[in-house]
């Protein structure tokens, strides 16, 4: 490869070092060209897999400032960048790995650290990202509906022990009103009644001024006759 190619592959490797979520090292020994291509599919549109030389990728990763051992770039290497989710990525390689045994899985970098085989076979038994959300999404759910029906348990709750609403002021003044309009009507008879009666007890009263009168006047001259003797 001419130094300008050289230095082409080294900066667009350092860039997908950079860019990836996680970074799987392998190694394609003995695979097909068919087997090659079924593998890039499986790992889907967001995974760059690719053929690489040990060197310029040692260069590559030191460049995006990511160490690599050694080992883990001998023989003929692959490397998948991964610019989606990791854990999906993990189990894809997995599943074509037990189809495909001659597909070596050698370690990779996650999150910014080095990763181990054995690890890597632990991210592909996690449950995806959007798996994750999904439970999330529907555990927030219950939890929302559960609140709902407590408060809605609350409320009717709270109702049903709620006091009767005070009777209306309005109410008893106008029976006051009512029980005043017999009182004031009482009190007119009793009035109309005393005035009657004493109207016809009028020339009653008259009678007996007279004769209280005379009966006075017949001791007086009574008594003024009786010294004269």
């Amino acid at each position: 490869m001419a130094r300008p190619d050289k230095a082409a592959a080294v900066a667009e490797m350092t860039e997908d070092f950079k860019s990836a979520t996680a970074t799987y090292l392998t190694e394609y020994r003995g695979l097909t060209v068919t087997s090659m291509k079924q593998l890039r599919r499986s790992l889907g549109a967001d995974t760059k897999y690719s053929v690489v030389k040990n060197t310029l990728t040692k260069i590559a990763a030191k460049n995006a400032g990511v160490e690599i051992a050694d080992d883990l770039l001998a023989g003929p290497s692959a490397v998948a960048f991964i610019k989606g989710d990791a854990i999906d990525a993990a189990r894809n390689l997995k599943n074509f790995q037990k189809e495909n045994p001659l597909l070596v899985i050698k370690g990779g970098i996650y999150e910014g650290k080095f990763v181990t085989t054995a690890e890597i076979m632990k991210l592909a038994d996690l449950e995806s990202r959007e798996v994750l959300l999904a439970k999330l999404a529907g555990a927030m759910k219950g939890s929302l509906a559960k609140a709902a029906r407590t408060f809605d348990a609350l409320r009717i709750k709270l109702e049903a022990g709620a006091p009767a609403a005070p009777a209306a002021v309005s109410e008893p003044a106008s029976n006051d009103a009512v029980a005043e309009v017999p009182a004031q009507d009482a009190a007119t008879d009793v009035v109309v009644e005393t005035q009657v009666v004493t109207e016809e007890a009028a020339p009653a009263a008259e009678a007996v001024a007279e004769v209280a009168a005379e009966a006075t006047d017949a001791p007086v001259a009574e008594a003024t006759e009786t010294p004269a003797e």
